[in-house]
C-alpha cells in the first residue's frame, strides 16, 4: 500500500472516532452492507403469500435472501429498514404483473417512504386503512390497481406525503376531500378518473394544499364550481400544473383557475364546454409552456396578449371554433417563435394563405387539418427542418407538392396531406430526405403510377393512397406496414402479398380471380372488386370481413374451413355475391358478431334457429335471397337496431317478439315477402316507427 493511501485511510478512520458518526464510517469505512430485518422480511413474505405471481416479478423474494436485494425493495444503508416497496406493472396491461390482495403484515414496514402498487390487480378490494399509518411515505402510488370502496381518511394523517396517485381507480367512491387538506406537503396530486360527480365543494379543499404544484383531474365528473363560491378561494403560488380534462365544465371553471395561481407552466383543459373567446384569466400568465384548450367551444381569434407568451412550448386549440385569419393568428404568437414546438389547429374555422412560418425553427408538430386554409404551399416549408409530424389535410389549399417542399425535413415521421385540391409532382428516382412512419395522400393526385419513392420507405406502418386513380398490380411494399389503404383507385391482377397487417382496405378496385386464402390480419375489405370462385376461409384472429359486390359462388361452408379456432369476427359482410344454398350451421360458431350481411345472394332455405342465439348482433341483413318459411325467434338479440329481411318469400304472421323485445330496433325491413296476418301491435313500442300506429 502505498503511503498516500496508509495516510487517508488513518485520516478517515481519526474522523471517524472524532466525530462518532455512524453515517459516514459506515458508508465510507466499511465494506459491509447492512442486511434487512428478519421481522420486515418475514411481513413481506407474507404480503408475497396474499398474491399470484404469475409474472415471476416476486421470483428473488425467498427467505434465505437478504430481503434489500429482493425486487422491488431498497433499504436504508445504515439501518438495514425497508424504505422502497415498488411493485408496479405496466400500464393498462391484459396481465398486470401481481393478482390478489393486499396482506396488514406491511404495517411492519414503518419507515417505508415509497410504496407503488400501480396497475396492479387487487380484484376490487377496498384500499387499505393501514396505509394511513405508514408515518414516513412521501410517496404512494396506487393508479389503476383495481380498488373500490371509500378511500380511507386515515390517508389523512400522512403528514409527511408530497406525492399522491389514487388515479384510474375507477370503483372508488368518496363524497368529500375532507382528508386531503390534512396534507399540507402535498405536492402532486393525481386523482384521474375518480368520481368527483358528488364533491361539490372540491375547488375550496383543494385550494386548501399550499404546496401543491401539480394538479391531475383528468375525467373525473366533475361538477360545475358556482362562481359565488370562488369569492372564499385564496390565492396560491404554489400550482403551476393543471390537468381537468374530459370534464364537461362550464366556463366559470375560468375563474377558479385565474384565482388558484398566476405560475402556471401547464394548462390542459380539452374535453369541456368552454365556450365564447378565449377569456382574459390568462392574460397575466406569462409564464406557460403548455395550454390545451382543444375539443370546447371557444370561437374567435387569439387574444392580443398571447405576444407575450414567450415561452409557449405547445398550443393545442384544436376542435373548436376559432375563425381568424391564420396569418393573423400567427403574427400573434410571434415571440414564441424560438420555442414554439406544437401547434395544433385542426377542427377549427382558420382562413386565409398560408401563413410565415420561418421563424419557427424549433416546430416539431403542425396540425393544420380540417380548416378553410387557401391557396398555395410556399417551398419555405420545406425550411422547418425540425418538423416531425405535419398534417395539412381537409383544406382548399391547392397548386403543386416538389421536392422542394420537403428539401431539409430529415426528422419527418408522419405526413398527411390529403383532402385538398393540389398534385404531388415528385420525380420517380426521387430520395426523400426522410423515412415517414405513416403516410396519408388520399385524394392526391399522384396516379397513374405507383411513386417508386414510396417503395423505399422502410418504416413505413400506415399508408393511405386511396381515391388517385393508380393503375396496375401492387409493388411490393414496407415489411412493416400494419395498415394499408389503396380503395379506390384502378389496381388489377391477383390479390398482392403483403406480410402481417392490422388492417387492409383495397376496395373499389380491379382485382379478379380466386381468393384462397384472407391474410392472418384484424380486417380486410376487397369489397366492389372482381374476385370469383369460392369464398376464403376465415383465419381465427379476423374480426372484419367485407367482401360484398363481387363474384363469388358457391356455399358459405368454405368460410368454416378453418376449424382449429374458432374466429373472433366482428363483422361480415358478403352481400351481393352470387352465394347459394342454405346457411351452414358451422357459422353458429361466430358468436361475437356484431353486424351479419348476406344480402343479395342467391341463398335459401329456412333461416336457422341459431341466428337467434348471436346475442351480440347490431345488425342483421338478409334482404333479396330465396329464405322462406317463417322467421325464428330473435327475442334474445336484444342489441338489434337494423333487421332487413325484405325481398325473400318468408310467410306466417309478423312475429310479436320484435315489439316487445327488440326495444332498440331503428329499421325494421319486412317489404317484398309472402307476409299475412295484422300488424302487431306491440310494434308501437318501437319508436321509430311509431307512425305505423297513428301516433305522432
Amino acid at each position: 500500500m502505498s503511503g498516500r493511501s496508509m495516510h487517508s485511510v488513518l485520516l478517515v478512520g481519526l474522523v471517524c472516532l472524532l466525530i462518532a458518526s455512524s453515517t459516514f464510517c459506515s458508508s465510507v469505512g466499511s465494506s459491509n452492507n447492512i442486511m434487512c430485518l428478519e421481522s420486515e422480511r418475514n411481513a413481506l413474505l407474507q404480503f408475497k403469500q396474499g398474491l399470484v405471481n404469475d409474472s415471476n416479478v416476486l421470483a428473488s423474494w425467498e427467505s434465505n435472501k437478504d430481503c434489500c436485494e429482493w425486487r422491488g425493495i431498497a433499504c436504508n444503508n445504515q439501518t438495514g429498514h425497508v424504505i422502497t416497496l415498488n411493485l408496479s406493472s405496466y400500464p393498462f396491461v391484459e396481465t398486470p404483473y401481481l393478482v390478489g390482495a393486499i396482506d396488514p403484515s406491511l404495517l411492519q414496514l414503518q419507515q417505508l417512504n415509497y410504496l407503488d402498487l400501480s396497475f396492479n390487480d387487487f380484484g376490487g378490494m377496498m384500499i387499505p386503512k393501514f396505509i394511513g399509518s405508514l408515518s414516513q411515505l412521501k410517496e404512494l402510488k396506487l393508479a389503476g390497481a383495481n380498488f373500490s370502496g371509500p378511500i380511507p381518511p386515515q390517508f389523512g394523517n400522512l403528514s409527511n406525503l408530497h406525492t399522491l396517485d389514487l388515479s384510474y381507480n375507477y370503483d372508488v367512491s368518496f363524497k368529500n376531500l375532507e382528508w386531503l387538506s390534512h396534507i399540507s406537503s402535498l405536492r402532486y396530486l393525481n386523482m384521474s378518473g375518480l368520481n368527483f360527480s358528488e364533491v361539490v365543494n372540491w375547488p375550496h379543499s383543494l385550494s386548501k394544499l399550499p404546496s401543491l404544484i401539480e394538479l391531475q383531474l383528468f375525467e373525473c365528473y366533475l361538477p360545475d364550481v358556482n362562481l359565488r363560491s370562488l369569492l372564499f378561494i385564496n390565492s396560491s403560488t404554489s400550482l403551476q400544473v393543471l390537468d381537468l380534462s374530459e370534464n364537461a365544465l362550464n366556463s366559470s371553471i375560468l375563474h377558479w383557475i385565474a384565482n388558484v395561481s398566476s405560475n402556471f407552466v401547464k394548462i390542459d383543459l380539452w374535453g369541456n364546454m368552454l365556450q365564447g373567446p378565449i377569456p382574459d384569466v390568462f392574460f397575466n400568465m406569462v409564464s406557460l409552456v403548455s395550454l390545451d384548450l382543444s375539443d370546447n367551444h371557444f370561437e374567435g381569434g387569439l387574444p392580443k396578449f398571447f405576444q407575450n407568451f414567450c415561452r409557449l412550448e405547445s398550443l393545442s386549440l384544436g376542435h373548436n371554433q376559432f375563425s381568424e385569419n391564420i396569418e393573423d393568428f400567427v403574427k400573434t404568437l410571434s415571440c414564441a417563435q424560438n420555442t414554439l414546438e406544437r401547434l395544433y389547429l385542426s377542427g377549427n374555422q382558420f382562413g386565409g394563405s398560408w401563413p410565415d412560418l420561418t421563424g419557427f425553427s424549433k416546430l416539431r408538430w403542425l396540425h393544420l387539418s380540417y380548416n378553410q386554409l387557401n391557396g398555395s404551399v410556399p417551398e419555405s416549408l420545406g425550411q422547418l427542418s425540425s418538423l416531425k409530424d405535419l398534417d395539412l389535410s381537409n383544406n382548399s389549399l391547392n397548386g403543386v407538392i416538389t421536392e422542394a417542399h420537403f428539401l431539409n425535413l430529415s426528422h419527418l415521421q408522419y405526413l398527411s396531406v390529403s383532402g385538398n385540391h393540389f398534385s404531388i409532382n415528385l420525380s420517380s428516382n426521387w430520395n426523400p430526405p426522410f423515412q415517414l412512419a405513416e403516410l396519408d395522400l388520399s385524394s392526391c393526385k399522384v396516379g397513374p403510377d405507383f411513386p417508386k419513392w414510396i417503395q423505399r420507405q422502410r418504416n413505413l406502418i400506415s399508408l393511405d393512397l386511396s381515391m388517385n386513380q393508380i393503375q396496375g398490380k401492387v409493388p411490393n411494399l414496407s415489411a412493416s406496414l400494419t395498415n394499408v389503404d389503396l380503395s379506390f383507385n384502378q389496381f388489377s391482377g391477383a390479390l398482392p402479398s403483403f406480410s402481417p397487417l392490422s388492417s387492409v382496405d383495397l376496395s373499389f378496385n380491379q382485382f379478379s380471380g380466386p381468393l384462397s386464402s384472407v391474410p392472418p390480419i384484424y380486417s380486410v375489405d376487397l369489397s366492389f372488386n372482381q374476385f370469383s370462385g369460392s369464398l376464403p376461409s376465415v383465419p381465427p384472429k379476423l374480426e372484419t370481413l367485407i367482401l360484398s359486390n363481387n363474384k363469388f359462388s358457391g356455399s358459405l361452408s368454405y368460410l368454416c374451413a378453418n376449424t382449429t379456432q374458432p374466429p373472433d369476427l366482428f363483422n361480415l359482410d358478403i352481400s351481393e355475391n352470387l352465394l347459394s344454398g342454405e346457411l351452414p350451421n358451422c357459422m353458429m360458431q361466430f358468436q361475437g358478431l356484431r353486424v351479419l350481411n348476406l344480402g343479395k345472394n342467391k341463398l335459401f332455405g329456412k333461416v336457422p334457429s341459431w341466428l337467434g342465439n348471436l346475442k351480440n348482433l347490431w345488425i342483421l341483413r338478409l334482404y333479396g335471397n330465396n329464405f322462406s318459411g317463417e322467421l325464428p325467434s330473435f327475442e334474445n338479440c336484444t342489441l338489434l337496431f337494423v333487421v332487413d329481411v325484405a325481398a325473400n318469400k318468408l310467410s306466417g304472421n309478423i312475429p310479436t317478439w320484435i315489439g316487445q323485445s327488440l326495444t332498440n330496433l331503428h329499421v325494421l325491413r319486412l317489404s317484398s315477402n309472402e307476409l299475412n296476418g295484422n300488424i302487431p301491435f306491440s310494434l308501437c313500442n318501437l319508436a321509430t316507427i311509431h307512425k305505423w300506429c297513428g301516433k305522432e
